[in-house]
């Protein structure tokens, strides 16, 4: 699949889920011609997931639009070039700056294995991935579901899909992992292109990563 086009699940996986789902399929319906999109290469992916971690998307999209003056193709030997001051001086943290170019290091030097991971399972690229200083379980969740599109992914730490649930099915009310994994369960297993729809449901303009 080419960046920038939907996965080749993508209908099917509606179909199953306004089928399988009374509520999800209104929030399907409501949306129609969008669709998740792949965007960029793999390090491009993390460290806007990175940039992206605990703050606003506006806030996000401005720190990311800093970043590529500095390193215009987001590659990682931009990156490790530019040095943590600079990219702290983008509107990172210290700490994410410091995430955001050991990132940097792990790709130019080979530790991690983007070749490998499409015929890994979920599970193996998110032990992979967590090894690297800030990229935590969502950080992970968030690459498989933008850039290998796989389609069973719920991340059940995301505020987002936290919200939506709440709000969809419960009135309103929080909700636990485990009650999370309940509604989800008639999802599968197209886990993520559901979560897709709930973040639609609380902003109709995707996030990029």
């Amino acid at each position: 699949m080419k960046p920038g086009g939907a996965p080749a699940y993508w209908d099917r996986a509606k179909r199953a889920l306004v089928r399988s789902d009374e509520v999800l399929a209104r929030i399907i319906r409501s949306h129609p011609g969008i669709a998740l999109q792949r965007r960029g290469e793999p390090f491009f992916t993390l460290a806007r997931a990175i940039v992206g971690q605990q703050i606003s998307v506006k806030a996000s999209l401005s720190i990311w639009s800093r970043l590529l003056v500095l390193a215009p193709r987001m590659l990682p030997e931009q990156v490790l070039e530019a040095g943590c001051t600079a990219l702290a001086q983008c509107g990172l943290s210290a700490r994410k700056a410091e995430y955001l170019a050991d990132l940097a290091g792990h790709f130019a030097d080979g530790t991690l294995r983007p070749l490998a991971w499409g015929e890994m399972d979920d599970e193996a690229v998110v032990a992979e991935l967590v090894r690297v200083r800030g990229i935590g379980r969502w950080t992970a969740e968030m690459f498989l579901i933008f850039n290998l599109m796989r389609p069973d992914v719920l991340p059940l730490a995301d505020l987002g899909v936290q919200r939506a649930i709440g709000l969809h099915y419960f009135r309103g009310r929080s909700v636990s992992p485990r009650t999370m994994r309940r509604v989800a369960a008639a999802w599968v297993p197209w886990r993520s292109v559901a979560t897709w729809y709930l973040w639609r449901s609380l902003d109709p303009v995707p996030v990029e990563y």
